[in-house]
């Protein structure tokens, strides 16, 4: 039979049994669901669009399907996953008839309709409650396109933090709360390669969480972030801010300070609040400082006898804990020196016990230089002055030869060579220039950068971010340990302020090759992690190798901004860490363009693919 033999035929049945009444309930509706086919997924239907129709649901819009009355009854609620597709009505996409129209030039185009693959999010009962679907929508069910206010309510991405608005919609934002400790504070990850957009989004973000009243600690690698108290100048950033009715801002100059070390130049020199300040070793906890410092078994031994040797020093001198001081022995007795030094240590004086320990390493036994009673004077000259008094150098004497002979001189001056290295860079204990403060830090509405550009050497960079994250947790855990004891006493309290730290660069801290050797380090970060779930103290890893951080960092993270990542293996790893993403986003991922992400946060009802606000701010290094 021909095809207008079929016409005429189709057109006598229908005036035999008369013109289908129009059915109420699809009244509005975009679409029907099509019948399953032996290849169709569980959880995702297909839904075909007429003509006129055929691009009312774009990628990551909801519709709504009501199952056809009589038979289920049933609403559920779904999101476009895949198209819309358009597909001729009584000719293959690929026929003969299309190719050689197209490709001479024709200009025929025959009926068509739309398709959109439907992902079902759940099935909503009567009070519009959200359940997980147990059935499937029936055939030629009747699709509705939810519109942005139910759009946004669905998806549940609200937020006084906004980071850009959803792809698909005209205007539904995507943001951040920051009050709800289920998300900042159980920390977050912007991952992505070069040019994709991470800086722009770790802007937006510093911008919005300063707005929101949150302490931010911005740990800046390259000193991108330093001119952010001025509003962007680039023509193409001011034009895509206009285009989404923002304006070009910068942070509040009282809000915003930039700190760099003593002795490092400033990458913002004219920075209105320009601060140094100077390193405390006794912060910096001996077992973090043998990792970074790239020690092995056998000079780590060595650095930790010697640190013993100093403890013991200290006290004898009456330097901390200073005897009768009860505060100082609770102090000293209850110290975790996997979290932190002992105080009072200085690195001048701990090179001169190491000094000294070497000197008697490399003497060799029964000579003048060494009696027997092993009591004689070391011969080396101190560095600092507590061990240039005649005290101060019976004392270190009397502590070295108390426990067993320091011997391997070899080793002991490996861990020398290190220790003068880091005493070169001079950014400790520098008595001109005070030491950080951290509870100016964790001011509320107060953005501290932390310029590390001129830094010189990534364990520097390193020893820097343990002492911030180590000292900022220490006041963060007064703040709790003050709110709880108000409450306790049924005063009015405030709660701890919510602060954000950001870690650009964050796989050179810690990375997957080092992390069998940096294990205390890790562990450290994990417990400032763990603690800070509960006293609003959120993390946010920033790196464009994301390949190149442990496995274990994943574990501590349950945010995700994913920026455009074309390495297949990082993406198959990142498939089994971030859950919830679904085939079609994961494929777009290698494609993004410069601003958009995927953007994954306990709040939201699902993953969504964003485009993130232009940062109203300037970027140092931005293209």
């Amino acid at each position: 039979m021909n095809e207008p033999d079929l016409f005429a035929r189709l057109e006598a049945e229908i005036q035999a049994n008369g013109v289908p009444a129009a059915d109420p309930d699809s009244d509005g509706a975009i679409g029907t669901t099509m019948f399953d086919l032996p290849g169709s997924e569980d959880n995702t239907i297909t839904v075909l669009l007429p003509k006129d129709a055929a691009q009312s649901a774009p990628s990551q819009s909801l519709v709504r399907i009501k199952s056809r009355t009589g038979t289920d009854g049933r609403s559920y609620l779904g999101i476009v996953t895949a198209g819309p597709f358009a597909e001729p009505d009584s000719l293959r996409a690929d026929s003969h008839l299309l190719v050689t129209v197209a490709t001479r030039g024709g200009s025929y185009q025959p009926p068509y309709h739309g398709r959109i693959q439907v992902s079902i999010l759940g099935e909503e009962t009567e009070d519009g409650t959200l359940v997980p679907p147990r059935l499937r929508p029936l055939p030629n069910s009747p699709v509705f396109a939810l519109s942005e206010a139910e759009s946004a309510k669905v998806l549940k991405a609200d937020g006084d933090i906004r980071l850009g608005l959803v792809v698909g919609y005209e205007n539904v934002p995507l943001g951040v709360p920051s009050d709800l400790k289920s998300v900042l504070p159980r920390h977050t990850a912007v991952l992505g390669t070069t040019g994709g957009g991470k800086s722009n989004t770790v802007a937006r973000l510093v911008q919005q969480a300063q707005a929101a009243n949150m302490a931010v600690v911005l740990l800046d690698v390259e000193g991108e972030y330093v001119k952010l108290h001025q509003p962007t100048p680039d023509a193409k950033m001011r034009s895509a801010l206009a285009a989404r009715g923002l304006a070009p801002l910068g942070l509040p100059a009282d809000k915003m300070t930039v700190y760099h070390l003593v002795g490092r130049d400033a990458a913002n020199p004219d920075h209105p609040r320009l601060r140094e300040f100077s390193l405390q070793f006794a912060r910096l906890s001996p077992y973090a400082a043998c990792e970074i410092l790239g020690l092995n078994d056998v000079q780590q031994t060595r650095f930790l006898r010697a640190y013993d040797i100093a403890k013991e020093v200290l006290r004898e001198l009456d330097i901390f804990p200073k005897k009768g001081d009860v505060e100082q022995e609770r102090i000293a007795m209850e110290l975790d020196e996997f979290e932190r030094g002992y105080p009072r240590l200085t690195l001048s004086l701990f090179i001169d016990i190491v000094s000294a320990c070497e000197v008697v390493a490399n003497t060799p036994k029964g000579s003048s230089r060494a009696k027997d009673s092993g009591e004689s004077e070391i011969a080396f000259e101190p560095f600092n002055d507590v061990l240039k008094t005649t005290l101060g150098r019976s004392v270190l004497t009397k502590r070295i030869h108390a426990g067993p002979r320091p011997d391997h001189a070899s080793s002991w001056r490996a861990v020398l060579s290190r220790l003068w290295r880091l005493k070169r860079l001079r950014v400790f204990d520098d008595p001109k220039v005070g030491v950080m403060n951290f509870k100016e830090l964790l001011k509320p509405g107060h953005v501290s950068i932390i310029d590390l550009s001129d830094s010189g050497m990534s364990e520097l960079n390193n020893i820097v971010i343990a002492d911030m994250l180590t000292g900022l947790q220490s006041e963060q855990d007064k703040n709790y340990e003050t709110y709880e004891k108000a409450k306790r006493a049924g005063a009015s309290a405030e709660l701890p302020p919510r602060t954000l730290i950001v870690i650009e660069e964050a796989h050179e801290f810690l990375s997957d090759e080092r992390i069998d050797k940096m294990s205390n380090l890790f562990e450290q970060v994990a417990k400032i992690a763990k603690r800070g779930r509960k006293r609003w103290l959120g993390l946010a890893f920033v790196t464009q190798l994301p390949q190149h951080l442990p496995r274990q960092i994943f574990g501590l993270v349950n945010s995700y901004i994913l920026h455009k990542i074309t390495d297949p293996q990082v993406t198959a790893a990142l498939r089994k860490t971030v859950s919830g993403i679904d085939e079609s986003l994961w494929s777009r991922l290698p494609g993004l363009a410069p601003g958009q992400a995927i953007a994954s946060f306990p709040h939201m009802a699902r993953p969504l693919l964003v485009s993130v606000d232009p940062a109203p701010s300037e970027l140092r290094m931005a293209d």
